[in-house]
């Protein structure tokens, strides 16, 4: 029997994020280089989100920097937290909710963000976290489409299929930032069909309709193209239950759900157990209650 509520904590299905949490609880900062250090690309950047709430981050970090001006990793981390700090300041109410001094006090967060991963990138120039979080920043401080493609270019080359990095580069096509359906789509199905198979990179067009699904006409067109990504994706053998499989398979659920796909949805959910992410199911309500409401619609196991 599947508990009534989904767990929600990343690490759940992460033991790295307990260890990494352990290690900086601790102040041990050469067992936290020797997690983050060792993490594949994709997962280095998971992690180093997954963390940058941990009380004393910001205080502990800055001492780790005094020793080592040069400790690129903690730069990354600490770049992060003010990242989600300034984030947490704003909130993500749309523009016309959130008041001057927020703004205020986001931007100069966000400024002190960008500061330190500027050094950071200085430093450690290949490290896929440092340009994820800059993709954010980048976003944040309204630099613009072109500025944001350029970091997005070098974090690319790093690695062509950091889903980390495109996911930030999706949000900032959307919409409500620099671009549109159009262009979101366009981005998603490139990344996607780019990526090898068993990928989790075709979640990125479930993450595109999410985004402008008030947009779409063609539900059945569209319902097709997301089984397909699933498909090369969380359905296909190779997919691996890596550093965001969760998120991954959340995603699409909630697409599968908003498509009235009932069955895919399903499977989806019976596959995570008792598993999930508060992104994307936030934009609906409380996480775990929405999760727990489509589950039992679609049939999955409770």
């Amino acid at each position: 029997m599947l508990p009534r509520q989904s767990n929600l904590d990343p690490a759940a299905a992460y033991p790295k994020i307990t260890a990494l949490r352990a290690a900086l609880d601790a102040g041990d900062w050469p067992a936290c280089r020797e997690l983050l250090d060792a993490a594949e690309q994709a997962e280095r950047s998971y992690l180093t989100a997954a963390v940058a709430d941990v009380d004393g981050l910001e205080d502990f970090l800055r001492g780790v920097l005094r020793g080592d001006p040069g400790d690129g990793t903690a730069g990354a981390l600490l770049g992060q937290y003010l990242v989600e700090a300034a984030w947490r300041i704003r909130t993500r109410a749309r523009a016309e909710h959130v008041s001057r001094e927020q703004f205020v006090a986001f931007r100069a967060g966000l400024v002190e963000a960008e500061r330190v991963l500027v050094d950071a990138a200085a430093r450690s120039p290949r490290d896929s976290a440092i340009w994820t979080a800059r993709l954010v920043t980048a976003r944040g401080l309204q630099l613009g489409l072109p500025e944001i493609r350029r970091r997005y270019g070098r974090l690319a080359e790093i690695d062509p299929h950091h889903l980390p990095g495109q996911q930030q580069m999706l949000q900032s096509l959307c919409t409500k930032w620099y671009g549109d359906a159009a262009l979101t789509y366009e981005f998603a199905k490139e990344a996607a069909a780019a990526a090898p198979a068993g990928a989790p990179n075709p979640v990125l067009l479930a993450e595109a309709y999410i985004e402008h699904s008030e947009v779409v006409t063609d539900v059945d067109r569209v319902r097709a193209e997301l089984r397909e990504a699933a498909m090369r994706s969380v359905w296909h053998p190779d997919f691996r239950r890596t550093h965001g499989w969760v998120r991954t398979m959340s995603t699409f659920a909630m697409a599968f759900v908003l498509l009235d796909d009932q069955p895919a949805a399903a499977s989806l959910f019976d596959a995570l157990g008792g598993l999930g992410s508060r992104w994307p199911w936030e934009y609906l309500g409380d996480p775990a209650a929405t999760i727990e409401k489509f589950r039992a619609r679609a049939g999955g196991n409770t």
